[in-house]
């Protein structure tokens, strides 16, 4: 699901409406069913396995509008998109919020594990993702690489931690929002490597001195 020519053009807000519209909608949902039982064929489910299956097919029509404007899709959004469907699914199914609310672990996890094997083979895997982003020599890839890895594993642990011992409602606020800031406050805080290990622009440089 990539594009030869690479991901086309759109509107910053667009996309960060279908990137982030499905995580609120879901957040919102919540906060409006979260106390409601629902009876469905004999069955009750809780407002957050109700808002768990409304979220499975919201999330994929915006990542399939998403990849319909850009003609692309990262590696990871489609395996975020699997592990959705897989443990969505298997929360609604079984009627169980544990599987949902293990999918961030699975995912920081998978993620983790991927960057550790390309460190490993002396490669940053996460060039392949972010490098038309973040210009870096090979050596700021390495170390921003294995800091991200870090930081995945660190994320995987603090989900468990959040989901076992707090309320659904905590776990909740920590998925729409702890988990977006702590990615986000990671990158802030990398200022100094991207200043050290940046590479500056090859038209620049190319430019005879005056």
């Amino acid at each position: 699901m990539t594009d030869q020519a690479g991901p086309r053009p759109i509107n910053p807000m667009l996309k960060s409406a279908l990137e982030f519209g499905p995580l609120l909608a879901f957040f919102a949902a919540y906060l409006a069913l979260k106390n409601r039982i629902f009876t469905i064929g004999g069955t009750e489910y809780e407002g957050f396995i109700v808002v768990t299956a409304g979220f499975i097919p919201v999330f994929l029509i915006a990542t399939g509008l998403l990849w319909k404007l850009t003609g692309h899709l990262s590696r990871m959004q489609l395996v975020t998109a699997v592990l959705i469907v897989i443990f969505g699914g298997l929360s609604v199914w079984l009627n169980d919020d544990r599987f949902f609310k293990m999918k961030p672990t699975l995912i920081y996890l998978l993620f983790g594990t991927a960057l550790g094997i390309g460190l490993l083979r002396g490669e940053s895997w996460l060039r392949a993702v972010m490098e038309g982003l973040m210009p870096l020599r090979q050596e700021g890839w390495m170390i921003l690489t294995r800091r991200v890895m870090l930081m995945f594993f660190g994320l995987a642990v603090l989900n468990e931690v959040i989901w076992r011992t707090m309320s659904t409602e905590t776990w909740v606020y920590f998925k729409t929002f702890g988990l977006t800031a702590a990615v986000f406050a990671f990158f802030m805080t990398q200022g100094s490597l991207f200043k050290t290990y940046a590479i500056e622009d090859e038209a620049e440089a190319d430019k005879p001195a005056e």
